[in-house]
């Protein structure tokens, strides 16, 4: 069987959502795309067809993508190899293909009202497509041009992850080639260009230039949002600050709080106020209402004489450098700590090697979408190996930083559909502004990463799971071994997420077996990566799936002695759901591990921690 070397993939999201799925919202974020084809080639020697790989090119590709998206495919790689098909199913493919083809033509010649009728593809659902009978058809045909393609992809004999790069290519080939993405075949934009007087052209070109000048596709207006004004509004202060994050705490709305601190970690990839976009939708607010004494942890977009900084650096001056920040103004000899994302896979190592140095220092974890267990990362696979790994330590290990941009660029890749061509319509061709969307705002606003610290992730994460093993990797002069991790601990999944596949944190979770069974608790939300978690409880939206039979009372939570069951599948058959948000679910499962209550502060740190400067912080607002 020919094979497809593992070509160097670019990048891969270590946290949440640059970025960037965000499955309740328009698209955005400018993709690198390849210029792969796909084509049938005759019967090799052994009587099969064969498929080609897609984008063997040079780098050469469309203007203004990032050059190592464009190679990698062709990076390293010779002619373009071929991957066999039976041909018995290849014949039953293109037989299918072709009495299909000529049944929609036929159609369109001798009834072209019928081939009129709605699309369900939102990108031909405008009512311009159905009045346009031409158009309708090839909206139609190249429907079923995609849908054949993906037969054959399917059929192709390849092991998972070569044809799971095939399916990658063929889909952005796909989502590129899409008839509304071109002006002369988009009906609705050829409308609006009638009746703007070609007005909406000249916006359009003036919107490219921008664009260009700008160095990435505009997912959002913008000048309708600053940070601290109308995003990341929730008051408080810097208490304390080192060269990579500073640390807000957050004024009380109640009366009285919880004694125990909360220690809240986000993703180091993207920028706090996810947590905080608006009051009504502020997971931070939240958890303030409830009664927590909340910090959070926001980290720097790290600059260039920073390119040496690495992973230990980030545990070291992160989530350490907090806790014991927190415990210093607090008083408290123990916080509850979350990690959001990557912020968990940070605050777990932190928490072992504290634990390793002699240190117990949390009460209660919680994990939101986070990775401790490596080994399936769903579709992030494919853009990880050997040879890219090497690659970018090769050109980064030693120092530099990883740009932002160009991990958002590949997240946006994986929903090219929504989160890139729909903004080339949008914006260029019928003339638009984008919209003005805190959502998009916050996608828009990357972080930079230090290359020595995007090294060891990649290599000791995504491509060699080591961080599921006890004690084979150091971090802080410590042997790291999250077993070590005692506290009762709440992780959290999204059904829909294809950054942490939820199968992928209920495995996660299994690597903390030093929690005693009944304190290990897994809870699975509708929606993905950022609509899963931000699910404001006040909206009683979606639904939640967990495993004890009703939301735990505060004598009852925690109190099952059930241990997880050993598959997901076997979870889920075992869980029940219910309507609306977690949030309320997990705060009764928090509640207990508050050790009582006291009246609230009435100022920001203490005498050795003064306030610094209001929240958010000058931190958060620095551009890559």
């Amino acid at each position: 069987m020919a094979q497809v070397p593992y070509p160097p993939g670019q990048g891969l999201r270590t946290s949440g959502p640059s970025g960037a799925e965000i499955s309740a919202a328009p698209a955005r974020g400018a993709a690198a795309l390849d210029s792969a084809s796909a084509s049938v080639s005759p019967a090799d020697s052994s009587g099969a067809g064969a498929l080609h790989a897609p984008g063997t090119g040079t780098g050469a590709g469309y203007a203004g993508y990032p050059a190592p998206w464009l190679t990698w495919w062709s990076a390293g790689s010779g002619a373009a190899p071929t991957l066999p098909v039976a041909p018995e199913k290849l014949q039953q493919i293109q037989q299918s293909y072709v009495a299909r083809l000529g049944s929609l033509w036929n159609e369109f010649v001798e009834h072209p009202e019928r081939s009129t009728a709605p699309l369900a593809d939102g990108r031909f659902a405008d009512r311009a497509w159905q009045e346009n009978s031409l158009a309708a058809f090839m909206a139609r045909a190249y429907l079923l041009n995609a849908e054949v393609l993906g037969e054959m992809v399917a059929a192709v004999q390849a092991e998972p992850k070569v044809k799971a790069r095939l399916c990658f290519s063929v889909s952005q080939w796909l989502d590129a080639s899409a008839p509304s993405n071109f002006l002369a075949f988009n009906p609705k934009a050829q409308k609006r260009l009638l009746e703007t007087r070609g007005e909406s052209l000249t916006a359009g070109l003036h919107n490219l230039l921008a664009d260009i000048a700008r160095g990435r596709i505009s997912q959002v207006d913008e000048s309708a949002f600053e940070v601290g004004s109308n995003v990341a509004t929730t008051e408080g202060a810097v208490v304390f600050e080192n060269d990579l994050m500073q640390l807000i705490q957050y004024k009380p709305l109640t009366p009285s709080v919880r004694c125990r601190p909360f220690v809240l970690v986000p993703p180091c990839i993207n920028k706090f106020y996810i947590l905080d976009l608006r009051a009504e939708n502020s997971y931070i607010r939240y958890c303030v209402e409830q009664g927590n004494t909340v910090f959070v942890v926001s980290w720097r977009n790290p600059h260039e004489d920073q390119g040496d900084l690495g992973w230990d650096d980030y545990v070291e001056r992160g989530p350490i450098a907090a806790i014991d920040a927190v415990r210093r103004i607090t008083g408290a000899p123990k916080v509850n700590a979350l990690g959001f994302c990557v912020g968990g896979t940070l605050i777990a190592t932190a928490i072992a090697v504290m634990m390793a140095r002699g240190d117990d220092p949390i009460a209660s974890l919680t994990l939101l979408t986070s990775l401790l267990d490596f080994e399936d990362t769903g579709i992030l696979d494919i853009f990880v190996d050997e040879t890219h790994v090497r690659m970018r330590e090769a050109t980064l290990g030693a120092g530099g930083l990883m740009p932002g941009r160009d991990l958002a660029n590949t997240f946006s890749s994986l929903r090219a559909k929504d989160l890139v061509w729909n903004y080339v319509v949008n914006n260029y061709l019928e003339g638009q502004r984008p919209p003005a969307f805190d959502l998009l705002y916050w996608n828009s606003d990357s972080t930079n990463l230090p290359g020595p610290m995007y090294a060891w992730y990649l290599r000791n994460t995504y491509l060699e799971n080591n961080l599921r093993v006890p004690n084979r990797l150091w971090c802080c002069g410590q042997a790291v071994d999250l077993r070590r991790i005692r506290a009762p601990t709440y992780v959290f999944g999204a059904r829909e997420d294809h950054i942490v596949p939820w199968h992928a944190a209920y495995a996660s979770a299994h690597v903390l077996t030093g929690v005693p069974d009944g304190s290990l608790h897994f809870v699975l939300g509708a929606s993905g990566h950022i609509a899963g978690t931000i699910n404001p409880a006040s909206k009683n939206r979606r639904n939640y799936w967990a495993m004890d039979q009703s939301p735990p009372t505060e004598a009852q939570a925690g109190a099952s002695a059930r241990a997880l069951p050993p598959t997901p599948q076997q979870w889920l058959d075992a869980a029940t759901e219910r309507a609306g948000s977690w949030w309320p679910h997990w705060d009764r499962w928090l509640e207990q591990f508050g050790d009582g209550m006291r009246e609230a502060p009435q100022s920001y740190g203490s005498a050795q921690f003064p306030v610094i400067e209001p929240a958010p912080g000058r931190y958060v607002k620095e551009k890559a």
